[in-house]
């Protein structure tokens, strides 16, 4: 038992030295940055096979075999040459194309003299294999000669190659990041013959902790393997000293992710560190921020990961410490940067990973969406990393979530709900529908093809008319936006007009408060005339409103602003309209659009 268990303890040792060889290596670290790379007992290949490839990037390998570093380098080589050289064709005999693949990616290995081939995988020594197309129609015109069988990595008989339905990743240019690759080790072969670089030995190292926590999530947890993949790891302490960071940081625009090796973080610890900056970019914690302070939302993040992490058992919480409350349980991040607004001077001080009233978000960058070379944005990429992982998470069975952490991550995936919808549910609250008569009191017009017919017309009562109003108050200040005015009044007149509001009660407030009385709600967008342009102080126009002898006593009150205003004391219904990215001062009671 204790030499089985050493034999696997090497076995992974040796699979991980593989992995960063490639990772490293100029030739094939473009290609193994965008594959996604597992050894886990969910390996559905042969028995006798090594590892078999995927269409879209992914790599499987088998666990009970236990190779060297050099094996494993073949290995891994052998799958990310079929991407590179674009196998994955339709073809008519896919086992014979698959065969020809095989003894030219064989071959290739053979002449770079990259890894050692297992046992059983010497490629063929026939000159003649020219090309894949080549061997392809020569099978099919008279058949597989016994030298050209069992080069795969899959067994023997049994093809690496297989195609996927939905994939992991996106739809990467796989020949395009080989030729990357080769023009890097080109150039590096250059700088080493001018003595510009030192070459590439190839030679394994041990691996940090780091390398090895990032290196464990990709192979082992599949919910953050796939993020893993895409953040670099920097261990540089002189650089952690410039950014004040203490024992870690993630730059989520840049995909790097900071770790101080003066923290001397175990390899449990690491994890932890990992999963939870990890966690952060999926979670995009950075743009959901939303004009809130970034210090005291950075902490709120925390809170929720940190307790995430714990009920998940992911590695170790550092000694240093980290923010952690069990009566937050269950908040999310919004709801816990409420309730730190209302006690700031209790969250001034505290210790995040990247220190004393620090942020380990590190987002001061530009934030216009970044697109990636696939077309998409960075933030939709680390959404769908996050929700696609789970997918495999949850269907390979490889343990239990928190329920919040999922229901976010499915939130997360769905397309948000434009604020003007939000807005006609808030319309369809306060306004139900008026139910129409049919009568003949009053007839409708007749129709010129049946003249002679009479048809009734639809009524509305009165008294379903009566009350239906609700006051609007717009803030007139300096900072508003004239095209957010513009787009909130023309939406709130067609939405007031579609649910049968007649008048509207409408109050312009910057210092003073300018009673604009009951208007039609067709007239609103073209006739306001805004008045003032002053500060901001909007509770008078709250206050007149309450007041007012002709208006409802329960009437709601829909408020525009900017969100640059004072504490507002509000007794009736009422909602905010704002700007997408702005922030009210304090905790709203009633709802909160946010215009695009």
């Amino acid at each position: 038992m204790a030499n089985n268990k050493r034999q696997q303890t090497t076995s992974e040792k040796n699979f991980s030295a593989a992995c960063l060889f490639l990772n490293e290596h100029p030739m094939f670290s473009r290609l193994f940055y965008s594959t996604y790379v597992r050894r886990d007992s969910n390996y559905s290949g042969s028995a006798q096979g090594y590892a078999y490839v995927t269409e879209g990037g992914g790599i499987y390998c088998n666990p009970s075999k236990n190779l060297s570093t050099d094996g494993w380098v073949y290995v891994l080589c052998h799958c990310l040459l079929h991407l590179g050289f674009e196998h994955f064709k339709q073809k008519e005999h896919r086992r014979l194309w698959n065969i020809a693949c095989d003894v030219i990616v064989a071959r290739f290995l053979s002449d770079m003299k990259i890894g050692r081939h297992p046992e059983g995988l010497t490629p063929p020594t026939d000159a003649k294999t020219k090309d894949e197309n080549t061997l392809y129609n020569h099978f099919v015109e008279q058949g597989v000669e016994q030298q050209y069988i069992g080069w795969g990595t899959a067994g023997p008989n049994e093809p690496d190659m297989f195609e996927e339905e939905t994939s992991y990743y996106f739809q990467k240019e796989w020949g395009y990041l080989l030729a990357e690759g080769i023009a890097d080790a080109v150039s590096l072969a250059v700088e080493v013959a001018s003595g510009v670089a030192p070459s590439f030995s190839g030679t394994s190292r041990s691996l940090t902790e780091a390398e090895q926590a990032k290196n464990w999530f990709i192979s082992s947890y599949p919910l953050l393997g796939s993020l893993a993949s895409s953040f670099t790891i920097i261990t540089d302490l002189r650089l952690c000293q410039q950014l004040d960071i203490s024992i870690a940081a993630i730059d989520v625009m840049n995909q790097e992710i900071y770790i101080n090796p003066s923290a001397s973080l175990s390899l449990d610890e690491m994890k932890f560190v990992l999963a939870h900056e990890l966690l952060h970019a999926g979670l995009c914690h950075h743009e959901r921020r939303q004009g809130r302070d970034a210090y005291y939302w950075n902490v709120a993040c925390d809170y929720v990961i940190n307790d995430w992490l714990v009920e998940m058992s992911i590695g170790d919480m550092p000694k240093a410490g980290v923010l952690y409350d069990p009566d937050l349980k269950g908040l999310s991040a919004e709801e816990i940067y409420d309730r730190i607004v209302t006690d700031l001077r209790t969250y001034r001080k505290l210790y995040t990973l990247r220190g004393r009233e620090g942020r380990d978000m590190i987002d001061d960058g530009p934030r216009a969406p970044w697109i990636l070379r696939e077309g998409m944005s960075l933030e939709d990429f680390y959404k769908s990393c996050l929700s696609q992982g789970l997918e495999f998470h949850q269907g390979r069975g490889r343990g239990l979530l928190p329920a919040g952490l999922i229901e976010e991550i499915r939130a997360l995936s769905m397309p948000p709900i434009r604020w003007d919808v939000e807005l006609a549910k808030w319309f369809d609250h306060y306004f139900k529908p008026i139910e129409k008569k049919r009568t003949f009191s009053r007839l409708s017009r007749r129709q010129s093809s049946t003249p002679n017919i009479p048809r009734p017309s639809y009524i509305i009562n009165d008294d379903d008319i009566k009350g239906r109003t609700f006051g609007v108050v717009l803030d007139t200040s300096g900072s508003m936006d004239t095209k957010l005015l513009a787009k909130a009044l023309g939406t709130i007149a067609s939405y007031s007009i579609a649910r049968d509001v007649e008048a509207v009660r409408v109050i312009f407030c910057d210092t003073v408060a300018y009673d604009a009385g009951y208007m039609r709600a067709e007239d609103i967008p073209g006739s306001v005339k805004i008045k003032g342009r002053g500060g901001t102080i909007l509770q008078p126009a709250i206050t007149l409103l309450q007041k007012a002898e002709d208006f409802p006593k329960n009437g709601p009150i829909l408020i525009i602003t900017d969100g640059f205003t004072d504490r507002l004391q509000i007794a009736h219904p009422h909602a905010f309209v704002l700007p997408k990215g702005n922030r009210l001062p304090f905790i709203a009671k009633g709802e909160v659009f946010y215009i695009d």
